[in-house]
């Protein structure tokens, strides 16, 4: 069963009470990252589980997990209505407790929304956002799209203060559907903004902003906020407020931080 096939409920029933069968290591990931099968009632599909037991301790982070962080943005992703993050838990597993994602098939026929071209080819249309050379010294472009769908994005990632957006962290799934996925380091009291998403820097938040925001600002008082308190301490929750209200004074895209490096590496 694809993501297509289950509807947003279906899929967290799934991934909380279903039985996992690991199939796999991802092996690029710096964390222990597995693929599995999960089946409950008569329905299967695939997952990414992340236990607990196998995150390397970050110095920066030290409060919490990177698997609560994983479920957090999946929460507040929901809030926004966007559906960017896919269905995320927290459950027990094989190797205990961790993150537990609907895996995500990517449509191999999709145009990717991050990548690198050709220095004089930038698409009409797409923002570069950094320079390189290959090893043979031709200079090339770090690009995205202008696409409402990475807009939306990006302004999730101000929201969750991404420090880790990647653009193979950004899939394009089936339907044309847009996901971000990969947000263990998410949520810091610091700006810690890193993304290669910086195209729309100091540009006016688009107008479907405003009411997103201003609804977060409101579930971080109630049930968001009740439900983020199980994977983020109390100041975390208060700078996701801040944040908010950050973006709805300023009414634009954040500029990048000072004194931390903008851009994730590798980019993609």
């Amino acid at each position: 069963m694809t993501d297509t096939t289950l509807v947003e409920s279906d899929a967290v029933a799934l991934l909380t009470h279903g039985s996992l069968e690991l199939e796999g290591r991802l092996l690029d990931a710096s964390n222990t990252t597995l693929r599995a099968v999960i089946t409950h009632e008569g329905v299967t599909a695939r997952c990414v589980y992340k236990p607990v037991q196998g995150e390397r301790p970050l110095w920066d982070f030290p409060d919490g997990t990177l698997a609560g962080r994983e479920v957090s943005a999946y929460l507040v992703s929901r809030a926004t209505g966007w559906g960017l993050v896919p269905p995320t838990v927290l459950r027990d597993g094989p190797l205990g407790p961790g993150a537990c994602q609907l895996w995500i098939d990517e449509d191999e026929t999709a145009e990717a929304p991050v990548a690198f071209v050709p220095a004089y080819d930038v698409p009409e249309g797409w923002f570069p956002v950094a320079a390189a050379r290959d090893d043979e010294g031709d200079a090339y472009s770090l690009v995205h799209a202008d696409d409402p769908r990475l807009a939306r994005l990006a302004v999730l990632d101000a929201v969750i203060n991404n420090a880790d957006r990647k653009g193979g962290h950004v899939l394009v799934g089936a339907g044309d559907r847009l996901y971000g996925v990969d947000h263990g380091v998410c949520f810091h009291t610091e700006d810690k903004l890193r993304t290669v998403l910086w195209g729309w820097t100091g540009k006016p938040l688009p107008g479907w902003s405003r009411p997103v925001l201003a609804a977060l600002a409101t579930d971080l008082g109630g049930a968001l906020g009740d439900a983020l308190a199980d994977h983020l301490t109390l100041t975390e929750i208060r700078q996701i407020g801040r944040r908010v209200a950050r973006l709805q004074r300023s009414g634009r895209f954040p500029e990048p931080p000072a004194g931390w490096p903008a851009m994730p590496w590798p980019p993609i």
